[in-house]
């Protein structure tokens, strides 16, 4: 009896060990299963059109730090405004089997659409920054709304004016500055810009590319100015973080006062921050170009590596005290896919150009 008791009794041991030796095997692999999954080597690539412009080198310093904070291997490349040398860059990322790309900023959103297309059939999620590309499709596009963001700029512009006039506008000429109107951005810009200044008849407004630059920007103003001069009441740039120093510069030497004439746009950056702080300039919408290559990072990463759920159309992203939020996801109107329209400051009317949280005060 005993000995069929001590039998029962071992046999019940071994049984409580080789399922305790499961069960342990089971936890490792599963460990390891984890491990692996989260130190699977993940390579990004982004590509913006240069690295001459503030706004696109606070992007990739964004990219880098949020990139090495995730262990991810991100592969920043620039065509240098050169259209074809954007595809033959995709061609060799998609050679490289990256697992996801960031399209930073585009030359022609019509000219990468067949880039576009090429990284679809390869199987690479890509998230499109402050343009989206005209075709193909793209996973997320994410941006303040350019049109929107020039309307505001301009309708602040307006009641400046109004406010400097007993409640009237004045007759008047308006310069517009614009970048490239061969871009989406420009265009978008005038959009915004005019919707906004062409219900006044008392306007008129005169308009020229200033090429992205301040030398450019400089002659078309002092061009208008020597043709114009004390008609000059307002002036619209498009981008002011890399044209306005040059418009500031014309007014100045044209022997005017500079903060006599109205002055707003859409991009500060930190030349903005120092035109605003120096009365050079009423009012830039701010365009926050740092938490959006962040936000690409984060959402390729959920979508490659933690399979976390992402942003669908409809929702609407909310982060308390951040300048961008509320962002509504939309339906891209560029091409297949979301887009999450980030909210943009005006500065100094929303927030100081002090504010920390812009990122002109962070780099």
């Amino acid at each position: 009896m005993r000995n069929r008791f001590m039998k029962n009794v071992c046999s019940f041991l071994c049984f409580l060990i080789v399922l305790l030796l499961v069960i342990t095997m089971g936890i490792a692999a599963s460990g390891q299963s984890g491990e692996n999954k989260q130190e699977k080597e993940v390579t990004f690539g982004l590509c913006t059109r240069d690295f001459a412009q503030p706004f696109l080198r606070a992007m990739v310093e964004a990219a880098k730090k949020r990139a090495k904070e995730l262990n991810v291997n991100l592969v920043v490349l620039s065509p240098n405004d050169d259209a074809l040398k954007h595809l033959d860059i995709i061609d060799n990322l998609i050679t490289m089997e990256i697992d996801g790309f960031i399209s930073g900023n585009l030359i022609d959103a019509n000219t990468i659409i067949p880039g576009i297309k090429r990284m679809n059939d390869a199987g690479i999620p890509i998230i499109a920054l402050d343009e989206s590309p005209k075709g193909g499709k793209v996973e997320y596009f994410i941006s303040c709304d350019i049109q929107e963001s020039s309307k505001r700029a301009a309708e602040t512009m307006i009641q400046e004016l109004k406010d400097r006039n007993n409640g009237q506008i004045p007759e008047g000429v308006v310069i517009e500055v614009m970048g490239d109107l061969l871009e989406g951005f420009a265009g978008e810009c005038s959009k915004g810009f005019h919707s906004v200044v062409d219900q006044y008849k008392e306007l008129t407004v005169v308009q020229g590319e200033g090429g992205w630059n301040n030398d450019q920007s400089f002659s078309l103003v002092s061009d208008f100015l020597t043709r114009f001069k004390d008609q000059v009441v307002a002036i619209y740039v498009h981008t002011p973080d890399v044209m306005g120093t040059g418009v500031a510069k014309a007014v100045q030497e044209s022997g005017l006062d500079s903060k006599e004439i109205v002055k707003a746009g859409y991009c500060i950056g930190p030349e903005g921050i120092e035109l605003i702080n120096n009365g050079d300039f009423h009012c830039i919408v701010e365009q926050p170009i740092t938490i959006a290559v962040e936000m690409a990072i984060n959402l390729l990463y959920d979508m490659i590596v933690t399979e976390q759920p992402v942003p669908k159309i409809g929702d609407t992203l909310i982060e308390e005290g951040a300048l961008w939020s509320p962002a509504e996801v939309l339906e891209n109107p560029f091409c297949d896919g979301a887009y999450i329209k980030l909210s943009a400051p005006r500065v100094p009317q929303d927030v100081s150009t002090e504010d920390t949280r812009l990122w002109e005060n962070n780099v």
